[in-house]
C-alpha cells in the first residue's frame, strides 16, 4: 500500500524529486560549470559555480534570493509567457570573452554585474530593466526600460545612455511581442554583434489594434486596477513590426545618441526613405553571422513559408539564402546556426521529420535523417567539427544526447540510460553535464569527459537525493503503454492505477487531457511520476489515463497535421479510443468515466462532455478556449487558418453551438485576470449554458491568471477538483 497524500502536498511546489541544479552554462573558457540551485528545496534560486579541475562548488550570487519588492507588471507577464514559477535569480547571462569572467543577474528589478573574482555589484541607473544582455566582450549591457532601449557601460560612472527615444503608447523597442512570446517562443527584442559594436533591435507598434481591457476584480483597496492589452485576435491586424541597426559610439566616447539604420523585411528595395514595416508575415528569428551579416527568418502569414535572409546592416541589401515552403504549416525551431567557417546548420522538416542540414556555397547535405526528430542542438564544436545534438532517435518517449561530425556519418548516442536526459556540452567539446530523471528515478545531475565527440566517461555526480524514490513518497509510477488509434496510428499512454487493482475492479476512469498542438505528456520522466493530482485521484480509488492523441507535438508532421482546420474531432476520437483500450481490459467501468484538462485540455473536456455525452460523464474544463476567434493571430491560424478562410472550420470547432448537448456534470474553472485565454472564453459559455438552462459548476480566482500561483488558491483548486470527481463519479 501507497502512503496516503494530502492535498498540501498535491498543491505544492516544487514537485518533490525536481530540485536540484538546473539553466546550466559552461564558461567561456570550459574551466567552471554555472547553474541556478535552491539547496533548501524552495523554489527560491540562487547563482552557483562548479570548478572542472578541482571540483569545487560556490555560490556566487551573495546580494540575497527572495525579491525585496512585488515584480513589475512587465516582469509579471514576462513569467507568464515562460511559466516560470521559480523566485530568487531565474536567468544569468555570461559575455563570450573567457578572461575575465563577465555575468549578469537580474533581481528585485535591478541589474547585477560581476567581473572576474570581484563580488556582483548593483548597477545604477538600472531600475526597471527588462530582458538585459551583455555584450559579448562583457564592457556593455543592453536593456529595455520604459519601452525603450538602453546602453550602459559597465568601466565607466555613465548613466545609461537612451538608444531609442519613443515615448508614445503602445510602441516598444527591444521588446519582443506579446506572440512572439507566447507563440513563437522568441523571448528577445534585440540582439548584439559578435563583434560588440551594433545592436539589432524591433520596433513594434500596436497602436492600431484595439484594446481589450481586463480589470482587476479580487483587489480590496480602490476601484479596481484596469490593464490594457492590444491582443491580435486571429484573422485581425498584428503588430507592425521594424528591425533596426544602431552603430553603437566606441566605448568611452561623448555619448551621443547613436542613429539607426532600418532593413526592408518586406524585401523590397532599400532606399533613402524609411522602409515600411512588416505587417503581413512574422519576424521568427535573429542571429549575427560571425562576418557582420544580420540573418533573418521571415514567416509568411499563413505559416507555410520561411525565408532564411542575409541583410548587410550598412547598405540594407539583402539575399534570400533559403525558403522552406511546407503543407500545412513550417514548426519554428531555433536549430539554425552560423559557422565561422562560413557553413549554416540547418533545420528542416522538408522529409515530414525535424532533421540537420550542413549549406554551404548553395549546397544542402543532410546529417541525419530517419522517421524521428532532432529536438535542440546542444552545441557546435567548429574545431573537432562535430554537432551535439538532442533527439528521439531511439525512443518518442524519451531524450538523449547524440553526435554527428559535420562532415556526416554515424550518429553516436552519448546518454546511456532510458529516460529524459537535457544536456549541455562545453564549448571545447570536452565535457558534458547530464540532468537526468525517469519514471523511476527523480532528478540527477553528472559531469562526463566527452573523448572525441563520441565516448563519455562519468566524472562526477553534482547532484542525488537517494532519501527520494517512488516508495519514500508513496508514489506508483504510472505505467506507460500504447495501442492503436482508429486509423492504426500507435498511440502512446501513461495509466495511474490505484492499490489492490484485483480486490474492486472496475474503477472509475479520469482521463487527464491536454490534446493539442506543440505538447507532449507521456514520457518516461519522474514529472509523470509526481503528477500529484493524478496520483492522489489513484489513491482515492480512480484510475487516471493519459493520452498523446494524434496532433500533438514530437511524432512528425505528419501526425501533428490532422488537426489542420478542425479541432475537437481526431483528438477526441483518440481519447475515446484510450476509454476503450482500458474499459476492453475490463480495468474501468464503461458508466463512470470522466475527464480534466487546463487551456486546449479545458477545451478538449468541453469537446467529450457536449460530443460524447455517453462516453464522458464529468467533466472540469480550466480556463478553455470556448471559441477559436477569441484566440490569438500566430497560433490559431497555423492551426485552422482565418476565420474567413474557413468560416465552417470555426464553426466546427467551437463548443458553443453544441452546449445543447450537455448531460453530465461540468465544473468550469477560470481566473479572472488571465491575459491568453480571456475569461470572455467562459463568459460566453456561460450565457450559453444559461440559454440552455444547462445546470453546472463554476470557481472563478478574481487575481488568478492563465497558470494559478497563490498557494491557498492551489490547495482550494485542488480540493474542489478532486472532490467533485469523488461527488459525482
Amino acid at each position: 500500500m501507497t502512503s496516503p497524500l494530502t492535498i498540501q502536498e498535491v498543491a505544492r511546489y516544487p514537485r518533490p524529486g525536481t530540485e536540484g541544479p538546473r539553466r546550466f552554462e559552461f564558461t567561456p573558457a570550459s574551466t567552471s560549470l554555472l547553474y541556478l540551485d535552491s539547496p533548501s528545496g524552495s523554489l527560491v534560486q540562487q547563482l552557483w559555480s562548479y570548478d572542472l579541475a578541482s571540483g569545487e562548488r560556490r555560490q556566487l550570487s551573495e546580494m540575497g534570493g527572495i525579491h525585496p519588492a512585488p515584480l513589475s507588471r512587465e516582469e509579471e507577464l514576462r513569467r507568464e509567457r515562460t511559466r516560470t514559477r521559480e523566485l530568487g535569480i531565474t536567468d544569468f547571462h555570461v559575455a563570450s570573452q573567457p578572461d575575465p569572467l563577465a555575468i549578469l543577474v537580474s533581481l528585485g528589478g535591478w541589474l547585477y554585474f560581476k567581473l572576474g573574482d570581484a563580488p556582483f555589484r548593483k548597477l545604477a541607473g538600472t531600475e526597471g530593466a527588462l530582458n538585459a544582455r551583455l555584450s559579448p566582450d562583457g564592457q556593455q549591457v543592453a536593456f529595455v526600460r520604459q519601452n525603450n532601449l538602453y546602453l550602459l557601460e559597465l568601466n565607466g560612472t555613465s548613466e545609461p545612455l537612451a538608444l531609442t527615444t519613443d515615448t508614445q503608447e503602445g510602441i516598444t523597442n527591444g521588446l519582443a511581442e506579446y506572440i512572439a512570446q507566447e507563440e513563437m517562443h522568441r523571448l528577445e527584442g534585440f540582439w548584439w554583434s559578435q563583434d560588440s559594436r551594433r545592436i539589432a533591435f524591433e520596433r513594434v507598434d500596436n497602436r492600431h489594434i484595439p484594446v481589450y481591457t481586463i480589470l482587476h476584480q479580487g483587489q480590496s483597496a480602490g476601484t479596481g486596477e484596469i490593464e490594457e492589452h492590444r491582443y491580435p485576435f486571429t484573422g485581425e491586424a498584428n503588430d507592425r513590426v521594424e528591425l533596426g541597426v544602431i552603430n553603437l559610439p566606441e566605448p568611452g566616447s561623448e555619448q551621443v545618441s547613436p542613429a539607426t539604420f532600418w532593413l526592408n523585411l518586406n524585401l523590397g528595395v532599400t532606399g533613402a526613405e524609411r522602409p515600411a514595416p512588416l505587417e503581413d508575415g512574422y519576424l521568427a528569428r535573429v542571429n549575427w553571422r560571425p562576418d557582420g551579416q544580420v540573418m533573418v527568418q521571415l514567416e509568411s502569414r499563413n505559416q507555410q513559408s520561411l525565408k532564411l535572409v542575409a541583410f548587410d546592416p550598412e547598405e540594407g541589401s539583402f539575399r534570400v539564402m533559403l525558403e522552406e515552403q511546407n503543407q500545412p504549416w513550417v514548426n519554428l525551431h531555433d536549430l539554425t546556426g552560423f559557422l565561422k567557417s562560413g557553413e549554416t546548420l540547418l533545420g528542416s522538416e522538408r522529409t515530414g521529420y525535424r532533421h540537420l542540414y550542413l549549406y554551404n556555397k548553395g549546397e544542402t547535405r543532410p546529417l541525419t535523417s530517419g522517421e524521428w526528430l532532432v529536438t535542440g542542438v546542444n552545441r557546435v564544436d567548429e574545431q573537432n567539427r562535430v554537432v551535439y545534438f538532442t533527439g528521439t532517435k531511439d525512443s518518442p518517449l524519451e531524450r538523449h544526447l547524440y553526435s554527428v561530425s559535420l562532415d556526416g556519418g554515424e550518429i553516436t548516442r552519448l546518454t546511456t540510460e532510458a529516460g529524459w536526459h537535457t544536456a549541455e556540452v562545453s564549448p571545447d567539446g570536452k565535457w558534458l553535464v547530464d540532468r537526468f530523471s525517469s519514471l523511476e528515478s527523480p532528478a540527477r545531475v553528472t559531469l562526463g569527459r566527452i573523448t572525441n565527440g563520441r565516448t563519455v566517461e562519468n566524472a562526477a555526480t553534482l547532484y542525488e537525493d537517494t532519501s527520494v524514490s517512488p516508495a519514500s513518497l508513496g508514489l506508483k509510477p504510472p505505467e506507460l503503454v500504447n495501442f492503436p488509434a482508429e486509423d492504426g496510428t500507435l498511440l502512446y499512454g501513461a495509466i495511474y492505477q490505484p492499490d489492490n487493482l484485483a480486490a474492486a475492479k472496475p474503477y472509475p476512469l479520469i482521463m487527464s487531457v491536454y490534446g493539442g498542438p506543440s505538447a507532449q505528456r507521456v514520457q518516461n520522466n519522474w514529472e509523470l511520476t509526481v503528477d500529484m493530482r493524478a496520483q492522489y485521484l489513484a489513491q482515492q480509488g480512480f484510475v487516471v489515463f493519459k493520452v498523446d492523441n494524434r496532433g500533438s507535438a514530437h511524432r512528425g508532421l505528419k501526425f501533428e497535421s490532422v488537426l489542420y482546420k478542425r479541432f475537437g474531432e481526431i483528438e477526441l476520437q483518440d481519447q475515446i479510443a484510450g476509454v476503450k483500450f482500458l474499459t476492453g481490459q475490463g480495468l474501468v467501468d464503461p458508466n463512470r468515466v470522466g475527464i480534466f484538462g487546463w487551456s486546449y485540455g479545458g477545451y478538449m473536456t468541453l469537446i467529450a462532455l457536449l460530443k460524447a455525452p455517453e462516453i464522458f460523464k464529468v467533466g472540469v474544463a480550466g480556463a478553455p478556449v470556448t471559441f477559436f476567434e477569441a484566440y490569438d493571430t500566430h497560433y490559431t491560424e497555423r492551426y485552422l487558418s482565418t476565420p474567413r478562410d474557413n468560416q465552417e472550420g470555426y464553426r466546427l470547432t467551437s463548443v458553443l453551438p453544441l452546449v445543447g448537448n450537455l448531460k453530465g456534470k461540468l465544473f468550469l474553472v477560470h481566473g479572472l485576470v488571465d491575459e491568453n485565454v480571456h475569461f470572455r472564453n467562459s463568459a460566453a459559455l456561460i450565457e450559453r449554458l444559461a440559454e440552455e438552462n444547462k445546470r453546472f459548476d463554476l470557481l472563478v480566482f478574481p487575481e488568478e491568471r492563465h497558470m494559478p500561483r497563490k498557494p491557498a488558491n492551489l490547495v482550494y483548486l485542488e480540493q474542489r477538483v478532486t472532490g467533485y470527481f469523488k461527488e459525482n463519479l
